[in-house]
């Protein structure tokens, strides 16, 4: 049976930030990104109260800005080349991020087979966020699930990478975990640690499918 490789990307491809800092930084915004960050990671608000402030932050938004936060992030190294071994395995590889969609979904084009993050209207936005499509650390074991049904493996097939609170659900309803970078809410969850700055190396720790 193939596996399926469930990738985090805020701190786990991405290296010490998340996506929503990377993008604050094209608009000058990025303090206040790290304090809303600091805020979910402690507790102190949900993701729909974060995507609804990180939403009013970028009003002045366009697709230009995401693209050069893309471009310009901190991303481990060989993150293509870990998902081409994987697609040449004949397995699967996805990314479940409480991110924005429009920033999750550009990881596509380097090979993943799918990618989601929390729903927001496309950029420039002229409509709302909708805090229905924003995902959580429980969403992510739901995500997981559909995309077992549509690459017709199970649960016991998949191997989840992450690095902090909003891992641990999915840690825990799966068989085999790499911990990246991870913090001390991972401690004890995961069959396996990495930390570095290179996707290959954290990939090798589960290897091919024997």
């Amino acid at each position: 049976m193939p596996r399926l490789h469930l990738f985090d990307l805020d701190g786990t491809l991405l290296h010490g930030t998340s996506a929503p800092v990377e993008i604050s930084r094209q608009l000058e915004l990025e303090a206040e990104t790290v304090a809303l960050d600091r805020a979910i990671a402690e507790g102190r608000i949900g993701p729909p109260e974060y995507a609804a402030q990180v939403y009013d932050l970028w009003a002045g938004l366009t697709e230009a800005h995401v693209r050069a936060a893309f471009e310009a992030a901190p991303w481990l190294a060989r993150i293509r080349e870990v998902w081409a071994e994987i697609r040449s395995a004949g397995e699967y590889c996805a990314v479940v991020s409480l991110s924005p969609s429009f920033f999750v979904e550009l990881l596509l084009d380097w090979g993943a087979h799918a990618a989601h993050g929390s729903r927001f209207p496309a950029v420039p936005f002229t409509q709302p966020v909708d805090p229905s499509g924003v995902l959580s650390a429980a969403a992510k074991v739901i995500v997981a699930d559909r995309l077992c049904v549509e690459f017709g493996v199970t649960r016991a097939d998949c191997v989840a990478y992450g690095d902090s609170s909003s891992d641990r659900e999915l840690f825990a309803a799966v068989p085999v975990s790499v911990a990246v970078n991870a913090d001390a809410h991972l401690t004890g969850l995961a069959t396996h640690s990495y930390t570095g700055r290179d996707l290959w190396d954290a990939y090798e720790l589960v290897g091919p499918a024997r």
